[in-house]
């Protein structure tokens, strides 16, 4: 045969083989009509149709013309015609697009896919004037745009390490393996994941409390001066304080983990009535959501750069970054957009 990926055994769906072509010319020299090749071959009658007429060529025998069938003619016109199929090339076509890509992802810090999605979302761009995320990424690889993978945070830190629960060595409050379905599922608005980011491991050093809404994503970052669990429960009550009557709505629970920074959060319950959950012990992939707006901050706050070099301002800005930032997972709204459509629906 020809092609080492032929085969005999016909699947379904798929195009005509060689063996089949062959097949074909002996039956229709036989005299069938392309219903009953077609029962013998359990192909259409259509499919039959189509390639006698696609392979039959003119020719003039003994001073007479007569058509005949070849499989092989049939195949080359087959190729032929693939060579056109799948989608064009539209990198020349989509320059504007290209473009607005590139200043999107080099000002404003998106991602790809958030940017496609919001250029998609709001119909910045014609459909055959942009390309799909992963055409853009191909565009990428290809270097074909004034972005690399170097550029892209998350290329070369992909988490391959095993998931596992181990032990509680110390218990500072109700497990997370009591958390109801509904908080797992994210089915239900007002349950938050907490953590503290550090800058540099000096004494004294001021830290960032970081609390994530698990539904909308919303990202609250709060300048402590030190990681001890006084500061902790003194950023919480201040967000209790601010929130006022809709803290006990809007804060239905927090998870955490088994830090010492977190060793008084109980006592969260009993003030504001908040439930209060915590991982099993080396398990950050039990608060992800909120891991992952950690990372999102380190591109601002690097690790071992002190938290004393940044205002509160600065704080506040990265922190409308991260709410400002479309999403995929939220239909490419942004947390805020997410976070005031339920708080709204709420009241």
């Amino acid at each position: 045969m020809d092609n080492i990926n032929d085969t005999i055994i016909q699947r379904k769906n798929k195009h005509l083989n060689v063996f089949e072509r062959g097949q074909i010319q002996l039956l229709n020299a036989e005299g069938l009509t392309p219903y009953a090749i077609g029962k013998k071959l359990g192909r259409a009658s259509n499919t039959i149709r189509n390639e006698l007429k696609r392979g039959t060529v003119v020719q003039k025998k003994s001073n007479k013309i007569v058509s005949i069938y070849y499989p092989d003619t049939g195949q080359v016109i087959y190729e032929k015609n693939r060579t056109n199929c799948g989608p064009k090339f539209k990198f020349l076509s989509c320059s504007a697009f290209i473009s607005f890509v590139e200043t999107k992802f080099y000002d404003d810090g998106h991602s790809i896919d958030a940017i496609c999605g919001v250029a998609k979302l709001r119909k910045l761009f014609d459909n055959d004037k942009m390309v799909c995320t992963k055409t853009l990424y191909n565009y990428i690889n290809l270097g074909l745009l004034g972005i690399t993978n170097i550029n892209l945070p998350l290329k070369v830190k992909r988490n391959t390490k095993k998931n596992r629960i181990r032990k509680h060595k110390k218990v500072l409050g109700r497990s997370i393996s009591e958390r109801p379905s509904e908080i797992n599922d994210r089915s239900e608005f007002g349950h938050w994941e907490i953590d503290s980011v550090i800058g540099r491991k000096t004494k004294g050093e001021p830290t960032l409390m970081t609390i994530t809404e698990r539904k909308t994503r919303k990202e609250l970052i709060r300048k402590v001066p030190n990681q001890s669990s006084e500061s902790i429960m003194n950023a919480l009550r201040e967000l209790a304080k601010d929130a006022g009557d809709l803290f006990q709505t809007v804060f239905k629970s927090i998870t955490a983990d088994n830090g010492s920074e977190f060793s008084e959060l109980s006592t969260l319950e009993e003030i504001t009535g908040t439930n209060i959950y915590f991982a099993h012990p080396y398990t950050s992939s039990e608060r992800g959501t909120n891991e992952r707006h950690n990372g999102l901050i380190r591109r601002f706050i690097p690790k071992g750069k002190s938290l004393f070099d940044y205002s509160i301002d600065d704080i506040s800005k990265v922190q409308n970054w991260c709410n400002t930032l479309p999403r995929k997972i939220l239909n490419y709204l942004t947390p805020d957009e997410a976070f005031d459509d339920e708080l709204y629906g709420i009241q």
